[in-house]
């Protein structure tokens, strides 16, 4: 079963809240104290690195395969209109 979309439950959540402070009577001027998410913490430099190790020999491959075909490139523009019957 999915779950419910962030929309529709912040909706039921500020309805329930609503509902809950018409019932309430106001208490000397305070307001209603909300709880706090827990702060989020940044994952580590050394997490990140690990993850994501495979990604600089990947670009580099990717790289000498690009640098590649356009050699073959330049080099065909040259030697191709010799041929011109192919």
């Amino acid at each position: 079963m999915a779950k419910k979309s962030r929309r529709t439950r912040t909706k039921h959540r500020t309805g329930a809240a609503k509902a809950v402070q018409a019932r309430r009577p106001q208490e000397s001027g305070l307001l209603p104290v909300e709880p706090q998410a827990p702060a989020r913490t940044l994952p580590k430099t050394q997490d990140v690195a690990g993850r994501y190790q495979y990604v600089m020999p990947e670009i580099r491959r990717i790289g000498i395969i690009a640098g590649a075909m356009i050699v073959v490139l330049i080099i065909l523009s040259f030697v191709l209109p010799y041929f011109p019957h192919w």
